[in-house]
């Protein structure tokens, strides 16, 4: 198989040949398709901070993947050869991740537990099965599991981006009446394409909206506090984003308006599926861009220089 490898901080990823990994059980080898490119692969290349999440010494990096699985080891049964699955990236009860712990996306074959892997349906594509392993499930989560999104709710999206994108065109496909923020010209004609019901260039001028719900997908203390300004009272406030790490909050409007203010990371195999329900109604159309697996390097340089519109997803031939 062929892979890329990360090896530290400041060291750019090698496009290597090793072995091809063995099925055992519980696990299923996937033939990889497609694999989603993330700005925290980014991050872990420049940042020596990020060390600690790859315990295990050089790894390939990648958990955005889709592909066909072509074995199967024992004790997997809902699973088969042939079968076109997404992987979610983190299992939440041991807490390692493909591309972090062991062997992930970056290349032509990985070895996963099936109990990570969701079947893709029929009519959505491998780059959208691979971009929604973590922008949309990361979106998914953020609305639906922890924001509570019901049908009729007025939602606020701030950030259109990546994931702002995903997030807004399935609040609007779960029959949520979207309304979005971005300091970018082009973001906010992209939220008006998309169909928002209003696009503010100002999250603050959102309070008109009176939003129940409130997702921050740029987390840059800013966008939060100005998320706790615009929530209508006893409104709810997530934070996905972190553009900061630390930021201040105002205490006197979560306790007069007693809103909600929670936070959110990744997601679960539910909300994997969620996700490709969306794409199956054929009403998701984020913008995904496409480069060959052989220069996955390329992109992730592209990735570092903002280059990027949208999510970019490596295919494999």
């Amino acid at each position: 198989m062929k892979g890329w490898l990360f090896t530290g901080t400041n060291i750019p990823l090698k496009l290597i040949e090793k072995e091809d990994p063995k099925v055992t059980p519980n696990h299923v080898v996937i033939d990889i398709k497609a694999s989603g490119l993330c700005h925290s692969d980014v991050a872990a290349l420049q940042d020596p901070g990020w060390m600690p999440l790859f315990p295990n010494g050089p790894v390939i990096m990648g958990h955005e993947c889709a592909g066909v699985i072509s074995e199967v080891g024992e004790g997997v049964s809902n699973l088969k050869v042939g079968d076109r699955v997404g992987v979610n990236p983190l299992d939440r009860e041991t807490r390692e991740a493909a591309g972090y712990n062991y062997d992930g996306g970056y290349a032509n074959k990985v070895l996963v537990p099936a109990k990570l892997c969701v079947k893709i349906p029929e009519g959505v594509s491998f780059v959208e099965g691979a971009a929604s392993t973590d922008a949309g499930l990361t979106a998914y989560h953020a609305l639906f599991a922890i924001g509570q999104a019901k049908p009729g709710m007025k939602v606020g999206i701030i950030g259109v981006g990546g994931l702002g994108q995903f997030a807004l065109q399935m609040a609007m496909i779960k029959g949520c009446e979207v309304y979005a923020s971005d300091v970018s010209e082009a973001a906010m004609q992209l939220a008006k394409e998309l169909g928002c019901k209003k696009v503010y260039n100002n999250t603050v001028d959102m309070k008109e909206a009176e939003c129940d719900l409130i997702v921050d997908f740029a987390g840059f203390g800013k966008t939060t506090a100005d998320a706790l300004e615009a929530i209508k009272p006893t409104g709810t406030v997530v934070i996905v984003g972190m553009g900061i790490l630390q930021s201040e909050i105002n205490t006197y409007l979560m306790i007069t308006k007693e809103i909600k203010l929670l936070g959110s990371n990744g997601g679960t195999v539910e909300d994997l599926q969620g996700v490709y329900e969306c794409f199956a109604t054929g009403k998701m159309t984020p913008q995904l861009t496409t480069i060959p697996f052989e220069e996955i390097d390329v992109g992730l340089e592209k990735l570092k220089n903002h280059e990027v519109k949208g999510r970019l997803v490596a295919v494999f031939d």
